[in-house]
């Protein structure tokens, strides 16, 4: 049985050897060559009616959103740069309005100080005169002073060394041509 079974199996792969491949058996040719033929058309009409309008619709879109966004970027960019003149156009008047009241401010200052500076100019002048009619009193109020203090010494030197004979006129009229130099 088993020699039975190998020669049933051995002949049917002779038989298939014999015949070959079907695609290459010429007798199918004209079967195979209609549903070729046929598969062809059923696929150029499925693309041609249905998936290339699909995909040029699809293509369509993306480049009108394309040109959308283009379009929106160079508006925004437009609106950008005008945005960056008007920033630093509102920069520069800040700048400047910054620069003028800083000079305002100087100015008052300025004028602050230079009335705070007569003020005091003013009072120094005022305490000077006071202090030099002070030291003008000490002066006099010393020459009097020096003048009485001599006039007393030369008094008592005379009425010392010559007792009886100073007359006091005498004495003051001495010491006032002394002391006048």
């Amino acid at each position: 049985m088993a020699t039975e079974a190998t020669e049933g199996a051995h002949g049917a792969a002779e038989a298939t050897a014999a015949v070959g491949m079907p695609q290459l058996d010429f007798s199918t040719f004209p079967n195979q060559i209609f549903w070729l033929v046929v598969t062809l058309v059923v696929i150029y009409l499925i693309l041609s009616r249905v998936a290339l309008p699909r995909i040029a619709s699809v293509l369509t879109d993306r480049q009108g959103t394309i040109a959308n966004d283009i379009a929106a970027a160079e508006e925004l960019k437009l609106k950008a740069q005008e945005a960056e003149k008007a920033y630093e156009q509102a920069l520069a008047d800040a700048r400047a309005e910054a620069s003028r009241i800083a000079a305002e401010t100087r100015a008052e200052i300025g004028a602050q100080l230079d009335e705070a500076k007569a003020k005091a100019d003013a009072e120094i002048a005022a305490r000077a005169a006071e202090s030099q009619k002070r030291i003008e009193e000490i002066r006099a109020g010393a020459a009097d002073a020096v003048a009485e203090v001599a006039r007393d010494t030369a008094s008592e030197l005379v009425a010392l060394l010559t007792p009886g004979k100073g007359d006091a006129q005498a004495v003051s009229a001495a010491v006032a041509a002394r002391l006048k130099g």
